[in-house]
């Protein structure tokens, strides 16, 4: 599996906007980890399905997302496959309201596909 073949091209789902092109890099069994939320990791969606919803709502409250600058890489000193991808994040809320931000995700891969996706950016004030 050349993994950082499939960071760009899930990039590249993630700025069209097709969810169901970036599920199908998803496990069954997968977890993500979004910046926000009331615990230390931020929230934590377990499931494909919750996931999905997760995702869908970054969908939702930016329409225009878009994930530019990206650069990935790959940590080949794990026994897992790890997969990091940086990027500016850039939308419009549905206020009005333009986001610009600076973040990575950390992408944890079994047989192929996205077991972990835990997401930071940076605070901007």
């Amino acid at each position: 599996m050349d993994i950082r073949s499939t960071l760009k091209e899930l990039c590249e789902a993630f700025n069209a906007h097709d969810l169901d092109r970036i599920m199908t890099f998803f496990s069954d069994d997968c977890v993500l980890e979004m910046p926000r939320g009331n615990d230390p990791w931020g929230s934590r969606f377990q499931g494909k399905q919750n996931v999905r919803e997760a995702l869908a709502t970054r969908f939702e409250g930016l329409p225009d997302v878009h994930y530019g600058n990206d650069q990935h890489f790959v940590d080949t000193d794990t026994d897992t496959e790890t997969g990091i991808s940086k990027w500016t994040l850039t939308g419009t809320t549905p206020d009005g309201t333009r986001k610009e931000v600076r973040g990575c995700d950390f992408y944890t891969f079994r047989d192929g596909k996205v077991a972990r996706k835990d997401s930071y950016w940076k605070m901007v004030e």
